[in-house]
């Protein structure tokens, strides 16, 4: 029995494991969202609330001690100039973990784990005239993994139910349907033949 057992070993060595949450830890100091696998965010997330919880101090021991754990430079200058700031009022739980659904292949629970101050930002795409917006990390997320429908309350079908209601306005006082229309075609394929 694993009575008092801490942790998941995720099916790898000791060494794979600190080499898959330091990787996972970079990703998530740098982009403030990643997606990964519901067992891996629930073991990253005392790791990286550890980081922010330290990288506050902003001693440098403390920036040592970090580095030992993700060794890059500018991820750590991140983590101590524009992430910890942000959490200076805020006594714990810098994260958030959402369920995304499961992954197609192998049914794994999938999960987005976050800063819980992460703004989605509006990126501009060049050239283009504008039109659609770019999808969220999120939505695109759902989609990928069977989540349905996006999360935006529906916006995306305003304008085609507007259409659909302008099309039906029209044929009510034309007094045509699609019907009408087929046979009329139909008529002048007749003619032409």
């Amino acid at each position: 029995m694993r009575h008092r057992v801490h942790g998941r070993k995720l099916g790898r060595t000791t060494a794979h494991r600190k080499a898959l949450f330091r990787n996972q830890l970079t990703a998530l100091f740098t982009h403030e969202r990643i997606v990964t696998t519901l067992e891996k965010a629930k073991e990253l997330r005392p790791l990286a609330e550890r980081m922010v919880t330290l990288a506050r101090t902003g001693s440098l021991p403390a920036r040592r001690k970090i580095l030992r754990v993700v060794p890059n430079k500018e991820i750590v200058g991140r983590l101590f100039d524009d992430i910890a700031p942000r959490f200076m009022d805020r006594p714990g739980g810098y994260t958030r973990i959402l369920r995304l659904g499961r992954r197609r292949g192998d049914n794994a629970q999938m999960a987005l784990i976050e800063l819980v101050d992460y703004v989605l930002e509006d990126r501009e795409e060049g050239g283009g005239g504008g039109g659609d917006k770019k999808q969220s990390l999120m939505d695109r997320a759902r989609s990928m993994f069977g989540g349905g429908a996006p999360a935006a309350g529906g916006a995306s079908d305003a304008p085609a139910l507007a259409d659909a209601a302008d099309v039906e306005a029209g044929e009510a006082e034309t007094g045509e349907t699609e019907a009408d229309e087929v046979e009329d075609a139909g008529e002048e394929g007749d003619d032409k033949a």
